[in-house]
């Protein structure tokens, strides 16, 4: 098949949506499939493009794939108003070389959301050449807006009734929608997706290379980091944003500093330099930061944490599901996860008992709660790696989507 892969996230970005991107890319072109793909320089999440790409040009890159990189605006602090700019920019200048596929001809058009501004070249291009459409929501950019007040008090207001009727015209006038979970899926119906177009593409797991690595290994990446043997080590790995509610851990670990606890914080994000402000205010040493580790030490980085942390703001536990859950589950790692009950993370670990531990989001002492209780837990959490086995293995998965958009 011919298949044009459209999303602003793609590798080398190393978590959220550019991770998942690149590596189904590099799957289907090994599968023999004729792939394209359509993105922006990498950037995310530190918000600033990487230093061998360019802001402002053009990029062809070749190799197993073909990649078009496009000019984009990218803030250094991003507000709503600079989101909308940033994810504009994108829109507009992929435009261009978007139409020019045109000549191609390509079997299957799947655009990756974030963002939902390129549906409109999207469907465009469809018509022109016959393509099927996909749109895959990594994130209901529309709801995490509204459910973490970006756009105003009211989810009535002008603003969230645009946003609102832009995403529907988006949804409905493709020809297939698909997303990471079920509660996902179930909003899309709620939106007026038709079932038939609905399809169930959850983020994967390379469940082999998490479940192999050692304690071994993961103390030697424990003495590389400068980090002492003795604590329990409670782990953030991931992006530091609005969404996450990291400050939260702060006034956790504020008041977990008599505990033989070390809280340690790898990522990168908007929220990060107000974090390390909060920690130097409270002057904590029970709390170090990293940047985000490379990919090959990841297994290890997860395996050296005897607590992970999954943590949300109220309203945005199903309008984005932590990627980061899938490999701690194949890892075997026990992790805090702050969601409702009615959530699809508060079912996970309702269906599956002793898969994790859930706690309210935005309560500062139920986290504490809940760091005590994933630590009393058995090391090696048998239940997190078989769901992993069983659900979020990365060929089954990846075989299951191609299967589905064939049909």
């Amino acid at each position: 098949m011919k298949i044009l892969v459209y999303g602003i996230n793609y590798s080398p970005e190393l978590i959220g949506a550019g991770k998942y991107t690149g590596e189904m890319v590099a799957w289907m072109a090994r599968q023999g499939h004729e792939v394209r793909v359509i993105t922006a320089p990498p950037y995310y999440p530190q918000w600033k493009v990487e230093e061998r790409y360019s802001t402002w040009r053009y990029r062809r890159e070749e190799g197993e794939v073909t990649i078009w990189r496009c000019p984009l605006y990218v803030p250094a602090q991003p507000s709503i108003l600079k989101r909308v700019l940033h994810l504009g920019s994108f829109a507009l200048s992929s435009f261009f070389p978007l139409m020019a596929q045109r000549r191609w001809k390509p079997d299957h058009i799947i655009g990756v959301v974030p963002t939902l501004f390129c549906t409109p070249g999207m469907r465009l291009l469809a018509k022109l050449s016959g393509a099927r459409t996909l749109l895959h929501i990594q994130d209901y950019e529309v709801d995490a807006m509204l459910g973490l007040g970006m756009a105003g008090k009211s989810k009535r207001g002008k603003v969230a009734r645009l946003a609102a009727a832009f995403e529907r015209g988006g949804l409905h006038n493709v020809d297939h929608v698909s997303t990471i979970s079920r509660s996902m899926m179930q909003k899309a119906r709620e939106k007026g997706v038709a079932d038939d177009k609905i399809i169930f593409f959850p983020n994967w797991t390379e469940v082999d290379h998490f479940s192999r690595v050692t304690r071994a290994q993961a103390g030697q990446l424990r003495q590389a980091l400068g980090l002492p043997d003795g604590p329990k080590i409670i782990l953030y790995s991931g992006n530091i944003g609005e969404k996450q509610g990291l400050e939260n851990v702060i006034k956790a670990a504020d008041r977990l500093q008599d505990r033989p606890w070390l809280f340690v914080i790898v990522g990168q994000g908007g929220g990060k330099s107000r974090l390390e402000q909060q920690v130097n205010a409270y002057g904590l040493k029970n709390v170090r930061f990293f940047p985000l580790q490379p990919y090959e030490l990841l297994p290890a980085l997860l395996k050296m944490g005897d607590c992970h942390l999954v943590v949300q703001k109220s309203g945005a536990a199903d309008a984005v599901l932590p990627s980061k859950l899938t490999n701690i589950l194949a890892v075997g790692g026990n992790a805090v996860i702050t969601a409702e009950p009615q959530t699809e993370l508060g079912r996970l670990c309702n269906d599956y008992p002793g898969i994790a531990v859930c706690v309210e989001p935005e309560s500062v002492e139920m986290l504490v709660t809940g760091i005590s209780r994933a630590l009393a837990m058995p090391e090696n959490n048998t239940v997190a790696r078989k769901y992993a086995k069983r659900t979020l293995d990365k060929e089954n998965v990846l075989r299951q989507f191609i299967a589905d958009i064939q049909d």
